[in-house]
């Protein structure tokens, strides 16, 4: 939205200046300190905007442009220290290690503290500037953040009379509500002061509709079940997640909460990794992907001569699967199986299936079936690692019996899984759904060295040939 774009703009602005400047303040007192001497240069300005681009890619990899209007005091100068300290001591590994005479100790521990105290100080001071006086505005209702509640019975009616009473505005608007029961369940009072907007199904369309930027979920009793479904609904959209308390068991991701008049919210957050985590992921598959296939070319043209000879039929496979966000995508593996296999419609592979090759038997006990997703995972499908992506036919009868199975879809399908090391191929939706544990677990503690663990677990059971 136009105006999240604008503030963020001004703090990237505000860090850009205050981390420029800081540096033409520090470079003559660095001089003093270490007794170079020296003058001030033209260079030291070029400089200066080097530095300042280079504070705002470590401000924006942590992720302070997110949120730019919901931001607490306290956490944004705990958050700016973490990352300022870590950002100069990267200069100075740079600077030392570029040095050919090493300075003295005191003299390089006197430069440290410092540039970390102008650099610390002067974005810590401008951004809680900025954040006060943000925080000011929504308190006089002059900043407003358009607001869906769901639910319609008394813990929905009772949040919104307890943000409506409220002396000091917390930004909430509403625009409306969105009802799990039927029209004659919904009570008089909450339907005399908000307009009913849609349907649970129609949530993404009625974010963007009304333009959402805050949405409240009120549910209570049986309703309580249908959380998961609205998460994943709303995750894909640009509108914050807050919820009632209690209902921690439904919540895939972590959670943060907002006390409102004893009554608190939970925020949800659907991302399961920090900013700069995300982005370092995608960039190793990048690498990853691309070194996979440069090396492992030779390997591919013998395969790919192997399976011509074993069998009638193309090299590759290409098959749709379900991605991240429900979208579907096709992938690309070596042919494992005669042509025509699944002329009677889909079905799971097992131990002894008839339909596999001989050259298949061997590529799927060591994995190599899958190498060619190396290519989806370059063009965005996938990632080196994430839960396996399954075929929409298999998705509907999973979802029957495990309907936690969508979270699945909150992020990149990956070549290798949790599930896929610790449990392997699935023959039929029961083992699907056994193996479904060890994805949700790989959600809950989603991490890069987690990701680096599961690619030398995958090692080792291609080398062993484990695979199944």
């Amino acid at each position: 939205m136009k105006r999240n774009r604008l503030q963020i703009l001004l703090y990237i602005v505000v860090d850009f200046l205050a981390s420029a400047g800081m540096w033409l303040v520090f470079v003559p007192i660095s001089q003093r300190i270490l007794s170079n001497g020296g003058q001030f240069k033209p260079v030291y300005i070029t400089a200066a905007l080097v530095i300042g681009l280079y504070w705002v890619g470590i401000y924006a990899l942590a992720g302070l442009y997110q949120k730019p209007f919901r931001k607490s005091r306290l956490q944004e100068l705990g958050q700016v220290f973490k990352y300022t300290l870590l950002g100069v001591l990267v200069i100075f590994f740079l600077i030392v290690l570029d040095d050919p005479v090493l300075p003295e100790y005191a003299s390089l521990r006197n430069t440290f503290t410092t540039y970390l105290g102008l650099q610390f100080g002067a974005v810590a001071l401008l951004r809680l500037i900025i954040t006060t006086r943000t925080q000011m505005r929504i308190r006089k209702g002059k900043i407003g953040f358009p607001t869906l509640l769901v639910g319609c019975q008394g813990q929905a009616l009772k949040i919104y009379r307890e943000l409506g009473k409220r002396k000091r505005s917390l930004g909430y608007k509403f625009r409306g509500y969105v009802c799990t029961a039927s029209g004659s369940a919904v009570p008089d009072e909450l339907a005399t002061q908000l307009p009913r907007l849609g349907e649970l199904a129609q949530l993404p369309q009625l974010v963007q509709q009304y333009q959402i930027e805050e949405i409240i979920i009120a549910l209570e009793g049986d309703e309580s079940r249908q959380i998961p479904q609205i998460i994943q609904l709303c995750e894909d959209t640009p509108a914050n997640i807050k919820l009632v308390p209690g209902m921690y068991d439904y919540i895939v991701g972590s959670a943060k909460v907002y006390h409102i008049l004893g009554t608190p919210l939970i925020e949800v957050f659907p991302q399961m990794m920090h900013t700069w985590e995300r982005i370092l992921k995608r960039l190793l598959d990048i690498v990853g992907a691309f070194v996979a296939l440069v090396v492992l070319f030779p390997l591919f043209v013998i395969i790919a001569i192997w399976i011509k000879l074993d069998s009638k039929g193309p090299v590759f496979y290409l098959q749709e699967r379900i991605g991240k966000g429900g979208k579907p995508f096709f992938i690309f593996k070596f042919r494992s199986m005669y042509v025509d296999a699944e002329r009677h419609g889909p079905a799971l592979t097992s131990d002894a299936d008839p339909r596999i090759t001989r050259v298949g038997h061997f590529l799927r006990k060591i994995r190599l079936d899958e190498l060619p997703q190396f290519w989806n995972v370059l063009k965005g499908d996938m990632s080196l690692v994430g839960p396996r992506p399954e075929r929409a036919y298999f998705i509907e009868q999973i979802v029957k019996v495990a309907p936690e199975y969508r979270h699945l879809h909150k992020v990149r399908p990956g070549i290798t899984s949790w599930g896929q090391v610790k449990y392997g191929y699935a023959s039929n939706v029961e083992e699907m759904v056994e193996r479904l544990q060890y994805d949700l677990l790989y959600l809950e503690q989603m991490s890069l060295g987690l990701d680096i663990k599961i690619l030398l677990y995958t090692l080792i059971v291609i080398i062993e040939g484990r695979g199944k």
